[in-house]
């Protein structure tokens, strides 16, 4: 690859920050010797941590002192998100987790992990955050094709993501094109929840 092609080095940089253990960033001088691979937990937590930096909203965004990433439902993470995120930033916003009891309590949020506790409410969840500036992401089967923003799937024996460009759109978020060109899956048509 050339080096005079700053928009290609962007990409081999996220195509190789999603898709090896650098996913966790900073984060990763944190791992013990024998966790040199990392678990499928610790990479959907980078997911959800490097989303935010090729995620931005053009619509009322939250207007908090913290960059939020948020769980509904049980949580699957445990420790494994506060350490990934421990220090770090987004937009120059120190990064907080905060779990959620109710969709009710989503308007701050900046992201919003949809645990698969969740999935027999994911219609009426994704019906109420719709309108929402904020990044939804799930591993719900079909998340992406039911309307969510981001969808984690297994690939091949690797966690990838698909991304829904019209929930993106409606929900007032601009998708880095390095994001798109690293989806396994872009949808581009609003589909209908289920």
């Amino acid at each position: 690859m050339s080096t005079s092609n700053p928009g290609g080095q962007s990409l081999l940089l996220l195509t190789t920050c999603f898709g090896l253990a650098c996913l966790l960033g900073p984060s990763a001088t944190r791992l013990r010797a024998q966790e040199l691979h990392p678990t499928e937990t610790q990479i959907k937590a980078a997911y959800l941590y490097n989303f935010g930096k090729f995620v931005t909203g053009s619509g009322a965004t939250t207007a908090g002192s913290d960059y939020q990433i948020c769980i509904l439902g049980k949580d699957p993470f445990g420790p494994v998100l506060d350490s990934t995120v421990a220090g770090e930033r987004i937009g120059g916003k120190p990064i907080r987790v905060a779990r959620l009891g109710s969709v009710q309590e989503v308007a701050p949020c900046n992201v919003l992990y949809i645990s698969p506790s969740e999935a027999g409410r994911l219609s009426s969840i994704l019906q109420a955050t719709q309108r929402m500036t904020v990044l939804t992401v799930s591993d719900i089967p079909h998340f992406a094709e039911r309307g969510g923003t981001i969808g984690l799937v297994n690939h091949e024996g690797k966690i990838r993501f698909e991304v829904n460009r019209a929930s993106a759109q409606q929900r007032q978020l601009n998708l880095s094109s390095e994001l798109l060109k690293v989806a396994i899956r872009v949808i581009d048509q609003s589909a209908q929840v289920k």
